[in-house]
């Protein structure tokens, strides 16, 4: 990770105000005072795994430190980090799925629920990715940037009928990986009315070397 601060200004280590803000948020911590006490009631706690050697940051250092890190530099950052720590199994599936976060609009401020597609390493048990995108409508735009950050050799990737596009499943083979897409009930209609269709205009049809009517094998 970049660090945003200029080197003299420096008391304390970018990765321990990193640990302790991911440790503190997971932790149910909202807001920067929640996370700067979070920090000072498990300090030696945090001490096992970041040295901390300047204490607890303050909640105004978190604040500056944090807001001014790179979002796509701390996803990559973490996706790889997650990666890393991840069992490599044979034909794992790999779910992805958006969602909705509840109480994450503010009506006042007309700002819309966040809406996030993530991906869910089924055997491993972990998020192994995640986007965010405007609404559900745009998880199509959304699907192909989450998969190109991970590594899909000898997975299985599943998704629901949103994702059901030519595009995402070459690109899910391209990463050496397999898919299971869903697919709505009205292209299943559609489909067998071509095929309906096109059944009749065969046999229809003669082929004039052998005279006999063409059959079409479905």
């Amino acid at each position: 990770m970049t660090d945003p601060r200029f080197e003299r200004k420096k008391l304390h280590q970018l990765m321990d105000i990193i640990v302790l803000t991911v440790c503190a948020s997971l932790s149910g911590a909202e807001g920067w005072e929640a996370i700067e006490e979070f920090g000072h009631n498990k300090l030696d706690w945090l001490r096992q795994f970041v040295p901390l050697k300047n204490g607890i940051p303050s909640h105004d250092c978190l604040a500056y430190v944090i807001s001014r890190l790179s979002p796509k530099e701390f996803q990559r950052c973490f996706i790889d980090w997650v990666n890393a720590i991840r069992e490599v199994i044979p034909d794992e599936v790999i779910a992805i799925d958006g969602k909705t976060a509840r109480r994450s609009h503010d009506r006042k401020r007309g700002q819309n629920p966040l809406h996030m597609v993530s991906a869910w390493g089924c055997a491993n048990g972990l998020v192994l990715g995640q986007e965010a995108t405007e609404e559900k409508s745009n998880e199509i735009t959304a699907i192909p940037k989450l998969l190109a950050l991970l590594e899909l050799k000898g997975c299985i990737v599943t998704i629901d009928a949103m994702g059901c596009q030519r595009t995402i499943a070459e690109q899910i083979v391209d990463q050496g990986g397999d898919y299971c897409l869903g697919l709505k009930g009205n292209l299943f209609q559609q489909e067998e009315s071509k095929l309906s269709m096109k059944k009749k205009r065969l046999k229809a049809a003669w082929n004039d070397r052998y005279r006999a009517k063409l059959l079409f094998v479905q």
